[in-house]
């Protein structure tokens, strides 16, 4: 059985591991005031420059459920079963139209990856190992759907202005943060972005010290694939996360820059480690 492995753009995947995987994915929009484009033809240099002159964040546009119906008619023109995976159903609307556009299909199933950006790259990379063993659509499905609690995906901000910009946090916690050079850890908890620790100083040492503390609390990894995905990120702190996913054992290590939607909530200098945790 020949079987697509698919996703939103939200995966945050370069196109040479796309390729390596065999993954395929349909973009969401961003806009940029009243400028429209499909996520991954902007940068997250073009998403600073753009908050940086009008103080306000891009939106991103949910895919339909005509939009994919067309897509998974196009994938199933080439395979016998789909698999896809969604940008988490607590984050976007997307999932739910995805869900409603299986409905018309036999042959295509869809995961609620309750996660975002690398995270749901984890997910598609092994359901594309689980196909090349052999397991079916069907099997996929259900045992990519038992793993997502599994995925740690998490990040640490260097400021809160764009948390304040989209009205995730106030103008006093702003205000304190900024003041104590706080740098606030975004966790994935039941599909939604939650805060949790938070660290301080500059921040390759604040990626030390988080990295040493997610690797502690998941202590058990599956240790064939490990993301470092950024907004945008010094050499030290890139530095510093592999050497701790180096440390721990980690086979394969994937450096990845984060699209339009990590972008837009979190702003620069955010880093995040992901991994499964047995």
């Amino acid at each position: 059985m020949k079987i697509a492995i698919t996703a939103e753009s939200t995966i945050d995947l370069p196109q040479e591991l796309l390729q390596k995987y065999d993954i395929t994915t349909i973009p969401f929009q961003v806009l940029l005031g009243e400028n429209e484009y499909k996520d991954g033809e902007i940068t997250s240099a073009d998403i600073f420059e753009y908050v940086s002159k009008t103080k306000i964040l891009p939106k991103t546009s949910a895919i339909n459920e005509h939009q994919y119906s067309e897509f998974f008619t196009e994938q199933l023109k080439d395979h016998d079963a789909l698999v896809h995976f969604a940008l988490s159903s607590k984050i976007s609307s997307a999932c739910s139209h995805a869900i409603e556009a299986a409905k018309h299909f036999e042959n295509v199933y869809v995961v609620d990856s309750l996660s975002l950006s690398t995270g749901i790259a984890l997910e598609a990379i092994k359901a594309r190992k689980l196909a090349e063993a052999g397991a079916d659509a069907k099997q996929i499905y259900e045992e990519l759907t038992a793993l997502t609690p599994k995925v740690q995906a998490s990040f640490v901000i260097e400021r809160l202005d764009y948390l304040y910009k989209g009205g995730r946090c106030s103008a006093l916690a702003l205000f304190g943060a900024n003041l104590l050079k706080l740098r606030p850890q975004i966790i994935l908890k039941d599909g939604a972005m939650k805060p949790a620790k938070k660290y301080r100083g500059h921040m390759h040492k604040v990626i030390e010290a988080y990295c040493k503390d997610t690797l502690e609390e998941h202590s058990n990894p599956d240790l064939s694939v490990g993301f470092i995905t950024y907004t945008s990120a010094t050499p030290e702190m890139i530095e510093t996360a592999r050497k701790a996913l180096n440390e721990k054992g980690f086979e394969n290590i994937y450096e990845t820059h984060a699209g339009a939607t990590i972008t837009s909530h979190c702003g620069e200098h955010t880093l995040g480690i992901l991994f499964i945790d047995n």
